[in-house]
This record gives C-alpha cells, sequence and structure tokens, in this order.
C-alpha cells in the first residue's frame, strides 16, 4: 500500500461523536512509552501526524487520521505507567472500553509491545479481554532496531509462547517493527490493505 495523503480528522473521549463514515478502521494501543506515535508517523511517512513526547501519557484523546481517504487510523491513549490522576485513568479505560466494544467501524486493533522487554501483566490482560470480548487484533512488536536479530525472534517467540500457555488457540498476527530504520512498514501496510480490500467486497 502506497499512503498518499493523511490528515487529522477530530479528537474526542465520546465514542458517539466518532467519524460515522462506513469505512475500516485500525486503532492502535499500548502501553505508555512504547512507541506508538513515532510508530504512527513511520507507517504514514509524516514527522509529526501524531504528537510524540518523551513524557509518557501524551496521548488522551480518541485520535482519528484519515488515511488514503479510504480508512481511519485511530491513536488511542497509553495504558500502564502513565503520569496521570487516578480519576484520569478511570475515564480513559471507560473510553477505551466502550470504543472497542461499541465501535462497529472498527476491523482490527494493534496491540503495541516494547519488544525489549518481558511481558508485562497489563499488556496480557488486556489481549485476554479483546479476545474474550471477540475483538480481532494483531500484536505490534516496537524498538526492534535496538535488538540483534537473533534476540528479536528470540524474544518475539517466548511473548507468542506465554500466550499459547495461556488460553489462546493459536496466537495472534504479530509484526516486528522499528520507527528508525521502518522494519515492518511494508508487511504491516500490506496486512491492512490485505484487509481493507476483503472490507470493501463485502460493503
Amino acid at each position: 500500500m502506497k499512503i498518499t495523503s493523511a490528515e487529522f480528522v477530530m479528537s474526542n473521549s465520546n465514542v458517539a461523536k466518532c467519524p460515522n463514515e462506513p469505512i475500516p478502521e485500525y486503532a492502535f494501543i499500548g502501553r505508555s512509552n512504547v512507541g506508538k506515535s513515532s510508530l504512527i508517523n513511520m507507517l504514514v511517512e509524516r514527522k509529526a501526524l501524531a504528537k510524540t513526547s518523551g513524557r509518557p501519557g501524551k496521548t488522551q484523546l480518541i485520535n482519528h487520521f484519515k488515511i488514503n481517504n479510504n480508512w481511519f487510523l485511530v491513536d488511542l491513549p497509553g495504558y500502564g505507567y502513565a503520569r496521570v490522576s487516578k480519576k484520569d485513568k478511570k475515564t480513559f479505560q471507560k473510553y477505551i472500553t466502550e470504543y472497542f466494544q461499541k465501535r462497529k467501524q472498527l476491523v482490527c486493533g494493534f496491540v503495541l509491545v516494547d519488544i525489549r522487554h518481558e511481558p508485562q501483566p497489563v499488556d496480557l490482560e488486556f489481549m485476554e479481554w479483546l479476545g474474550t470480548n471477540q475483538i480481532p487484533f494483531a500484536i505490534i512488536f516496537t524498538k526492534a532496531d535496538k535488538l540483534k536479530p537473533a534476540v528479536i525472534e528470540k524474544q518475539a517467540n517466548a511473548y507468542l509462547q506465554i500466550l499459547l500457555e495461556g488460553a489462546w488457540e493459536e496466537a495472534p498476527s504479530h509484526f516486528t517493527t522499528s520507527s528508525t530504520n521502518r522494519m515492518g512498514r511494508k508487511e504491516l501496510l500490506d496486512f491492512i490493505d490485505g484487509i481493507n480490500q476483503q472490507f470493501f467486497k463485502k460493503n
């Protein structure tokens, strides 16, 4: 897929006010400071479409970006260690769960995981919640440029093995990426393109 246009559409915390266009939507979510904004900017080849920050928890709203005029990329607030109040965290969780449960246009969620770290309970719990609610998702391992190729494969396999040892019959699709050297960009966009083609055949 070639990205020909990427434009910011809206930010809000009310799922009912999200765009009403009948086009496929992909939501990006992960723990704070996982490299989500940098990955989004790398995917769409824009330096500052999604706002990056050294301070975890920068994204605090549901942010819609229209890509190629035929699909939405959604940047969701991070979960985990954001420096926000307990009240704000509860609010985040409420509209994050509402988004995934009520958003009919959503065709796939992408859960971002820093490949350098051991599997974190908060990530595993969120994936289990998505699976229990029958919400399709894939895993995006980020910051792979920080590791050697053999270590990347070892880390990814170990992560997927933990999922298979749990309640999963098969591991979700996964992608290994780096916003620094564009690793995984083509594979991820091809995956989205494939889903888009199926979506528009049916609609």
